[in-house]
């Protein structure tokens, strides 16, 4: 008894776990579903996540302006502003500023629990018709089929009753591409060619500003718009290009578009006539009349409307 049985099993350690562990309780009431590829974005902040949280709860008509949200959390109105910046460019939220019939400008704000590229993506995808392979069989009718006629010989081809007819897509109220309409079928003006070439080439400027095609194509118009109100290219240009995020830019021709609508400028006033067009409106120099010496306006020396009517009753 007074020796140790080595093959003796040793004690059991306490397991230690590692790593996080989750004790969920489901909700039943008072919750808001957030997505992963929002809670665990390898991009955005976590100043901007929580954000993006607390705007996707608030009831539709809530306030999400940058003074109440600095006023509602300890962060400052700057980091609240980066932090919707952010937001605004992975396209989980959209701000336009409007004007209300009193004349007061508000700024109204949209969020996006997924963001737009992905949510328009989506929506391609439950609208994409099914094809034959992936439709299922239709169950077999026990009705009699009824006595086929002959058809009359027309021109069109007959319909087959038992055809199935795929279903027609339905249009996307929110195509990242729109069809185009009247107004892109007008003649290309000159304007429009400038504001082409000016998108084309902002990667000179920046190489994140490579734009694709379409991107050049869709945005075009809004750059025409600029010029003709007067604005000058090479002021779109710094306009477009300055002070840019220094984060890596995952949507810069939706960055481009909010610059483009933000900071429209309004039609520019007319220019001031120019010294020929003031000349050729000036009145005609004073001359002194050859019969009663008396001053009157001419373009050349002779005599007064007066005395000419005179000659013309002498004679």
């Amino acid at each position: 008894m007074d020796k140790q049985n080595p093959s003796a099993p040793p004690c059991a350690q306490p397991r230690i776990p590692r790593g996080i562990t989750h004790i969920n309780v489901r909700h039943t009431t008072r919750f808001t579903v957030i997505g992963n590829h929002l809670a665990q974005h390898p991009e955005l902040s976590g100043l901007a996540i929580g954000l993006a949280v607390h705007i996707q709860s608030l009831p539709t008509g809530a306030r999400a302006d940058i003074k109440t949200l600095a006023a509602r959390f300890p962060e400052g109105e700057t980091r609240i502003a980066a932090a919707l910046r952010e937001l605004e460019a992975h396209g989980y939220l959209a701000r336009t500023r409007e004007r209300l019939p009193s004349g007061r400008v508000v700024t109204h704000t949209v969020s996006y629990n997924r963001p737009r590229d992905s949510e328009a993506e989506a929506q391609a995808q439950d609208r994409r018709p099914t094809t034959p392979q992936s439709r299922p069989a239709p169950a077999p009718t026990l009705t009699p089929a009824p006595a086929r006629t002959p058809a009359p010989a027309t021109t069109t081809a007959p319909v087959q009753p038992d055809a199935e007819v795929p279903p027609s897509p339905t249009p996307d109220p929110h195509p990242k591409n729109p069809p185009p309409t009247a107004e892109h079928h007008t003649h290309h003006s000159a304007a429009h060619d400038t504001a082409t070439a000016l998108l084309a080439s902002l990667h000179r400027d920046d190489p994140r500003l490579l734009l694709a095609e379409r991107d050049v194509r869709r945005l075009a118009p809004a750059v025409t718009a600029w010029l003709d109100r007067g604005a000058a290219p090479e002021a779109v240009r710094r306009t477009l290009t300055a002070s840019l995020p220094e984060d890596p830019l995952r949507h810069p021709a939706g960055l481009l578009a909010h610059r483009l609508a933000e900071l429209l400028p309004p039609p520019f006033p007319a220019a001031p006539a120019t010294r020929a067009a003031r000349a050729a409106v000036r009145p005609l120099p004073l001359q002194n009349c050859d019969g009663c010496d008396r001053a009157f306006r001419a373009p050349a020396p002779g005599r007064c409307r007066d005395c000419r009517s005179d000659l013309l009753e002498a004679a």
